[in-house]
């Protein structure tokens, strides 16, 4: 693969990346530096956007998957592309943390955001954050059994209504 493919592989990743899913009214909109700053300081107490560590990494692989799986037999070389032109893209990771810090402080006041911070430095808000991966995952299997017998429930009754109104 030539390095123009490349290159508008890349950045039409990066676009994707960058602006997917971000609001329009977000662009540019003003905010006040202090509440900014208040929306900053939520974000990182709470660790908001922790998850959003793996989107990188993750495109960063599926381009790796797209050019080699053209260039098999220059998959190193490939790899080694990708993960240069990833790393530095790392940097722009702020430009992510900021827009949003920028829709904390649209949806927050400034006394909500010191509120939320100082709720996540109490030891109930560094307890929520660490037990928050066992409590989603708690919760998408209680979701689970709760579902499989609301659909067993659901067929039987109406199972039991289509016999009953003579419809099989």
């Amino acid at each position: 693969m030539n390095s123009k493919i490349f290159g508008k592989l890349a950045s039409s990743l990066l676009a994707v990346f960058l602006w997917a899913g971000l609001p329009a009214s977000s662009l540019g909109q003003e905010i006040a530096a202090d509440h900014l700053a208040a929306a900053r300081e939520a974000v990182n107490t709470s660790k908001s956007t922790g998850s959003l560590d793996i989107i990188l990494p993750q495109i960063g692989e599926q381009a790796k998957q797209t050019l080699i799986a053209n260039r098999p037999d220059e998959a190193d070389k490939i790899a080694a592309i990708v993960d240069e032109a990833t790393l530095k893209l790392a940097a722009r990771r702020a430009n992510l943390e900021d827009e949003v810090a920028r829709i904390y402080a649209r949806i927050f006041t400034i006394d909500e955001l010191k509120q939320i911070s100082e709720f996540y430095k109490t030891e109930a808000g560094m307890k929520l954050m660490r037990e928050t991966p066992v409590i989603a995952r708690s919760i998408e299997e209680a979701a689970r059994v709760w579902s499989a017998g609301i659909q067993r429930d659901l067929q039987q009754e109406v199972a039991k209504k289509i016999q009953e109104a003579g419809l099989q």
